[in-house]
């Protein structure tokens, strides 16, 4: 349906920061996927959310909140504002709040992943007029269930179910969460502004805006169809000099050896290569911007548990590691030896079977600093490819 021409400058504030504690707890799958990372063809969930509403009116300001964990990849890949979110909904509403002087913010979840446009104009067709006066309005359902409350039953004709997006006028939200204790908690901006004792609008919701809260509800989905089985190439590569006197780890192993890698962390050029293909593949930076050689949290670091690391977080935002494969470069050692353990150990960390695991060795037939004997060169293959989250429930 047309949206109405509206009167009011109007931004969109996505609610993508949360941890989706609920969701993952109730996944019948090791894979560890956050809802809004769930792919709906190659795209995460909270960018097909963002892409629709977007496509149904053209918004003075778009703002996003990302946990702390997700704000740096999600700004790496997103070109609109990426805040971030806070420990509860009120503070990540009050951060986005600070990056917009719209009049009025539609604020929404990325877990309502469908944008029901007859809704949307409902709302919208209350700021058809400059002299509107609107302070909040919300879309609600009405219950048709008996409700029990507290040993008495309660007349579901006075009861509402309140949804998003919810349209309120940003000085007024701004006000209603600046008189709240920092710890406080709003479940939606509609009670906020109740709190101030300023009136609400009601319009006709949708049971169409479902929220995805537990793996269950993923049957929802069904009709966006399945992720995308489009697979992604990457690579990554590192070197490291040797050094006397360290121990030698490469491919998740120790090597017999009288010298090591000159390194911050254990200096395993194996894992580093690999995990920089990972990173590669969904996006999202190089081990360098990850784990910093110049914090000291990381000084000695396993690299094992910085591959896990970054496989969880493939993971977590909708990516699974389907095949690696592996090229060693060096003059010495020798690593016929050890290439069945490496397989093993890696296989381990990424949940593979060992026959999706292929790792090669080379000389550069005594040319460069490789064949000169002083250090070592890995270079990492990885295919990747969205998680089908019709495994997960």
């Amino acid at each position: 349906m047309p949206l109405p021409n509206v009167t009011h400058t109007i931004a969109l504030v996505l609610m993508a920061a949360g941890n989706s504690q609920r969701f993952i707890s109730s996944q019948q799958s090791p894979i560890r996927i956050k809802k809004q990372w769930l792919r709906i063809g190659t795209k995460p969930l909270w960018q097909k959310v963002l892409d629709d509403f977007c496509r149904y009116f053209d918004f003075n300001e778009i703002i996003i909140t990302a946990s702390q964990e997700d704000i740096f990849y999600m700004q790496n890949i997103c070109t609109h504002k990426v805040v971030l979110g806070g420990a509860t909904r009120a503070q990540s509403v009050r951060n986005a709040l600070r990056h917009t002087n719209s009049q009025y913010v539609l604020v929404s979840d990325a877990a309502r992943f469908f944008v029901d446009t007859e809704v949307l104009g409902r709302l919208l067709g209350l700021l058809d007029s400059k002299d509107c006066n609107l302070i909040c309005a919300v879309p609600y359902i009405e219950v048709t269930d008996t409700t029990f409350y507290k040993g008495s039953f309660l007349e579901r004709e006075s009861l509402k179910l309140i949804q998003t997006p919810q349209l309120v006028q940003t000085q007024a939200l701004k006000h209603a969460l600046s008189k709240l204790d920092e710890n406080h908690d709003f479940s939606d901006e509609s009670s906020a502004i109740d709190s101030l004792g300023l009136p609400i609008t009601f319009v006709k919701g949708s049971k169409k805006l479902e929220k995805l809260t537990f793996a269950q509800d993923l049957t929802y989905l069904e009709s966006f169809g399945a992720p995308s089985t489009e697979c992604i190439y990457a690579s990554g590569f590192d070197v490291h000099a040797f050094e006397d006197g360290k121990p030698m780890v490469l491919g998740g192993i120790n090597i017999e050896s009288s010298f090591g890698f000159k390194a911050h962390s254990d200096g395993d050029v194996c894992l580093h290569a690999l995990s920089d293909a990972i990173l590669g593949a969904i996006n999202a930076g190089d081990i360098g911007e990850w784990f910093p050689d110049t914090q000291e949290e990381f000084k000695n670091a396993d690299s094992k548990k910085l591959l896990e690391s970054i496989h969880q977080y493939a993971q977590s935002v909708g990516y699974e590691v389907v095949y690696v494969d592996i090229t060693i470069l060096a003059q010495i050692p020798k690593i016929s030896p050890y290439k069945h353990a490496m397989k093993e150990s890696i296989a381990k960390i990424l949940g593979l079977d060992i026959s999706r695991i292929s790792i090669k060795a080379s000389t550069t037939e005594n040319l460069g600093f490789l064949g000169r004997k002083e250090g070592l060169g890995v270079n990492a293959n990885v295919t990747m490819r969205p998680i089908n989250w019709q495994r997960i429930h």
